[in-house]
């Protein structure tokens, strides 16, 4: 019988040892990649869900936005309404002053001129000022509201996500 060479053994065991090590090594890389998919899969799962709930509070944000932008036109379009009646006046400035000197009345009412309309109703300046004034008032209004849904949204967006944490 011919005895086998000591080296060649030890390259045989080597060989097998290392094709073992490869074998495992390549099985072991698949099934983490296996693990790895269905953690992935359950992490796209949550953020689905988490974008369908923020998705939900900013439609409910942006219907209330709306709404309020809804009364806040309705109540300008009042005003506007109000102020083309006649309704909305302003208010006397309070530092007009009567007359020191007295003058004598003249009788002649040839030389006087009346005015257009009578002098309850508002003139035309007036009721442009106060559709300039309520036009302000309005704009101020929505950026007020709009802001504070802002506000709201990203308050309500933060806890969402940190919840999730």
């Amino acid at each position: 019988m011919f005895p086998i060479p000591l080296p060649w053994l030890i390259v045989g065991a080597l060989v097998s040892l290392f094709g073992t090590y490869q074998v495992g090594h390549h099985y072991g890389w698949l099934e983490r990649d296996n693990d790895m998919k269905i953690a992935i899969a359950q992490k796209n799962e949550e953020s689905r869900k988490t974008e369908q709930q923020l998705n939900e509070q900013i439609n409910q944000n942006a219907t209330k936005l709306l709404e309020a932008t809804n009364a806040i036109n309705q109540k300008t379009s009042a005003l506007a309404v109000a102020n083309r009646a006649g309704k909305l006046r302003l208010c006397p400035s309070s530092n007009v002053q009567a007359p020191t000197s007295t003058s004598i009345a003249s009788t002649d009412t040839k030389a006087t001129s009346e005015p257009d309309r009578p002098t309850n109703e508002p003139s035309d300046a007036e009721r442009a000022t106060i559709d300039a004034i309520a036009e302000i008032v309005a704009q101020g209004d929505k950026n007020t509201v709009a802001l504070n849904a802002c506000v709201d949204s990203y308050n309500q967006m933060r806890d969402l996500l940190n919840d999730k944490r």
